[in-house]
């Protein structure tokens, strides 16, 4: 007799944050609490400043498990202070950080151990590898610390340095590599500790542009493959932008915006946000589902050559894009159109373009640009399904590459010069044909 499948009842299963920041502050003084009040009550970093040293201010925000979380500002804005406080290495003067749904500001030493070697690792700036272990021991160091036995940490760490490209450099010690080299080995070993939180601090500032840069992507690809969470410090603009899900911008102590990359491009919540994105590369940041345009000069299939005809007059253009239901065929030029209604043709299907090239929404304008510069006609922005979604005319490209408003508004037509004599405005005025016996109101007259 077959045994009926149980049904379970569903249940919603709540995951904590990652990392929960509440109202922190850290103040450097002899009496720090005294200036957490005063700085609670309204007075300003500078008028403490002689009491101590306020580096957080009220900071709050929340790390979503396997998220990138980038912390940003300049020097002396508080961002390597904060995320020492999230593993207990600075503990807060106010405030409260919780890791997983564990608090880290109540935690006993012995608990916070423990919060260290199985939640959290960290990745310095300046590698803080052991010269006398090798790459392998270096990697493994974190397991080694855990009792994790030699042979199961060391094929661990094997692994992990397999992933960062340093598998044929296991028996190598520190002083035998590369800057790139040694901050790889250092991510090997906070990813072989096996935890699911990594805390990197300017992990990539002290490595020259191309070497970071390759540090970079193979962070988001291992974070991809891993899917660790990942809060990561930086001062450089162009790198939060290219790494993080989500960017808090700090100044003197304060997170004075969160958000998106694409929203702290397009909406700065201040004048100093505005200022810091102003030379970053948008063609980076920014998405062909962010610009793109509602796909106005479309037609269905079902319309056929005449309908599209119509929509091109209608809408003044040289193409329409042709749908099937809503999935997007490709587009039809003017010229091709033209040539069918004379032959007498009403097949619209074979004069379909395939050339044109479309995007996803998800796709960088740096891909797009590459497509705009070959194509004549607004590129399509499609989803799996390749149903139109919007497009992107060139115009809006380059309004979006320059930061500029794309929309358009009357251009005022300047006044003659005082110095042209009336008879001769009068005699123009009569050559275009408007009437010389009264002004020609509303054009500069």
């Amino acid at each position: 007799m077959q045994i009926p499948a149980r049904v379970l009842p569903r249940c919603t299963v709540t995951v904590p944050p990652a990392i929960e920041a509440k109202n922190l502050f850290k103040v450097f003084g002899r009496n720090p609490q005294a200036i957490v009040n005063r700085l609670r009550a309204g007075e300003t970093r500078e008028a403490v400043a002689s009491a101590g040293t306020a580096a957080v201010i009220d900071a709050s925000f929340t790390v979503q498990p396997g998220e990138i979380f980038v912390i940003m500002g300049l020097s002396g804005s508080g961002k390597s202070t904060v995320i020492r406080t999230l593993n207990g290495l600075l503990p807060p003067t106010a405030g409260e950080v919780r890791v997983q749904g564990q608090s880290v500001t109540s935690a006993s030493p012995a608990e916070l151990r423990r919060i260290r070697r199985a939640s959290v690792s960290m990745v310095f700036q300046h590698f803080a590898l052991l010269p006398h272990l090798s790459v392998l021991d270096n990697a493994a160091y974190a397991l080694e610390i855990q009792g994790v036995g030699k042979s199961e940490r060391r094929a661990r760490a094997r692994e992990i340095l397999d992933k960062v490209g340093l598998g044929d450099r296991v028996e190598a010690t520190p002083d035998e590599l590369s800057g790139g080299m040694r901050q790889r080995v250092g991510l090997a070993r906070a990813l072989t500790a096996g935890t699911d939180i990594l805390l990197m601090d300017e992990a990539f500032s002290a490595l020259d542009p191309l070497i970071r840069r390759e540090m970079q992507e193979q962070l988001v690809e291992l974070q991809s493959e891993l899917g660790r969470t990942i809060v990561f410090i930086t001062h450089d603009l162009n790198e939060a932008m290219f790494l993080g899900d989500r960017i808090a911008v700090m100044r003197d102590g304060r997170i004075v915006q969160t958000g998106t990359p694409e929203e702290i491009l397009t909406d700065p919540a201040n004048d100093y946000v505005a200022q810091f994105v102003q030379d970053v590369d948008r063609a980076r940041v920014l998405t062909a589902g962010s610009v793109m345009a509602p796909p106005a000069a479309a037609t269905p299939l079902s319309a056929g050559v005449r309908g599209a005809l119509r929509v091109m007059r209608d809408l003044q253009v040289g193409s329409v894009a042709v749908l099937e239901g809503r999935r997007y065929l490709g587009s039809v030029s003017d010229r091709a159109v033209v040539r069918a209604v004379k032959a007498g043709s009403t097949d619209l299907r074979s004069l379909i373009s395939t050339a044109q090239p479309v995007v996803s929404p998800n796709d960088p304008l740096t891909e797009v640009v590459e497509r705009a510069v070959e194509s004549p006609i607004p590129i399509a922005v499609v989803d799996d399904q390749r149903r139109l979604l919007g497009t992107i005319p060139r115009v809006t490209l380059l309004a979006a590459l320059g930061n500029v408003d794309p929309q358009t508004t009357e251009i005022p037509i300047i006044g003659a010069p005082s110095s042209v004599p009336q008879a001769e405005l009068m005699s123009s005025l009569v050559a275009v044909g408007e009437p010389a016996g009264r002004p020609a109101t509303g054009r500069g007259a």
